[in-house]
Order: structure tokens, then sequence, then C-alpha cells
């Protein structure tokens, strides 16, 4: 299964984190039609053929997407189109 891992530090407080990062989940769900809830400090998301998380610390914010065997062949477009809002919200 393929892995798409996208680490990236930040200054922003927490509360402001979140809301970068609840940008980038709603991004990732219109384009590619996840749904997500958030656990904590950790947005999880979903559908059939992904499933991953993205974990707010007070410095990092972490991204990870398991692709299913369909959705693998597209990991370059998906890794980019993840780098492209996390840059967006914390770059």
């Amino acid at each position: 299964m393929p892995t798409v891992r996208v680490e990236r530090q930040h200054s922003k407080p927490i509360k402001a984190a979140k809301a970068s990062v609840e940008r980038v989940a709603e991004h990732i769900a219109e384009r590619f039609d996840v749904e997500y809830e958030w656990e904590g400090e950790t947005l999880h998301f979903q559908r059939t053929g992904v499933d991953g998380h993205i974990h707010l610390e007070k410095h990092k914010v972490t991204v990870v997407a398991n692709l299913g065997f369909l959705l693998g062949a597209l990991k370059g477009p998906v890794e980019r189109a993840i780098h492209e809002y996390i840059d967006k919200e914390f770059g």
C-alpha cells in the first residue's frame, strides 16, 4: 500500500494551526471526496481506497495518507496536492 507522508514545521499558535488544518482538510475532501473528523489534535480522513490523518503538534504538522491499490497509481498527483495545500497554509 503506497503511503504519502508530508511534514512541515510551523510557528502558528495551536488554535490558528488547527484552523489551517481544517482548511487543508476541506480542500482534500473537495478534491478527493473524503470524509474527515477530529479526534483531539488529529484529523482523520477516509474514503474507499484512502485513509490517513493530519496530526498537529505545537511546532509541526504531519500528514499521512495510505493509498489503496487503485489510488496508488495516482500517488504523484495526490502527494503534489497535499504539498500544495500544506505549503499554502503553513509555508
